[in-house]
């Protein structure tokens, strides 16, 4: 979406600010011995008492206000009673959202408890990617110039990049123009990113796999190679100069 008034940036901030507020929260109510259900149905209520729609529930018809993936789930995990969360865990809550026609997204992975499996290095390094990607993006710059980035710091801190799941914009609707913010590089590419337009950038950094592939749930993506995918996601608003974040309020970077 491109901004042109400050009605849109309002709108775009305030859906930013509960999408970002309800992952915080959904991320600090999680607890071992909970259903990923539970804690999904906390996170709807966030929505509801602010008056946003789930974005996955009402544009696909998603079984779930947010998605909640568990350890070799890489994306799109549904909500269950049968989940129960783990001391070790690796959990990713992926939660996007309108309100007054304005729509946004964000996500993060963590470690539930205390790091038993030693899965922390691969979230911090999804984390810090998505951090050293966004302070690169500026109109004019182009998105496979920043998809070179996001895969080449992968391979630093000797990780893979998902190749089929992809950033986007986002504003009138969930998915928009850019389509495919990619997490590597594809020189075909001459797109380039455009001041005042809003994007979710998020970086798919990941232990053996380069693809995602859909379970016969017809939802959840798991790994191509098995192993395990981090994700972190902001919404930002592209400047001249260093992009607004404005999904900060789910504090993925604290």
């Amino acid at each position: 979406m491109s901004i042109t008034k400050e009605s849109e940036l309002i709108g775009m901030k305030k859906i930013s600010e509960v999408v970002g507020t309800t992952l915080k929260l959904m991320r600090e109510y999680a607890k071992v011995g909970m259903s990923t259900k539970e804690l999904d149905e906390y996170g709807g209520e966030i929505l509801k008492s602010y008056g946003a729609k789930s974005a996955p529930y009402e544009t696909y018809g998603f079984p779930g206000y947010s998605c909640i993936s568990i350890n070799k789930e890489a994306a799109h995990g549904i909500p269950s009673n049968k989940k129960i969360l783990k001391e070790g865990d690796l959990i990713n809550i992926d939660v996007s959202a309108e309100l007054n026609g304005f729509w946004s997204d964000n996500g993060g992975s963590f470690v539930l408890g205390k790091d038993i499996y030693n899965h922390q290095p691969l979230v911090d390094a999804s984390k810090n990617i998505l951090r050293k990607a966004i302070n690169n993006i500026k109109g004019g710059v182009k998105i496979s110039e920043i998809g070179y980035l996001i895969e080449t710091e992968a391979k630093k801190s000797g990780f893979k990049v998902i190749k089929n799941l992809a950033g986007h914009g986002v504003g009138r609707s969930l998915h928009e123009e850019p389509e495919n913010i990619l997490n590597y590089r594809v020189k075909s590419n001459r797109e380039r990113f455009k001041k005042n337009t809003t994007v979710a950038i998020e970086t798919f950094i990941s232990t053996n796999s380069t693809v995602a592939v859909e379970l016969n749930d017809g939802w959840t993506l798991v790994g191509n190679k098995g192993g395990y995918v981090t994700q972190h996601e902001q919404t930002i608003l592209v400047t001249d100069k260093y992009p607004v974040i404005l999904t900060e309020s789910n504090e993925i970077w604290n």
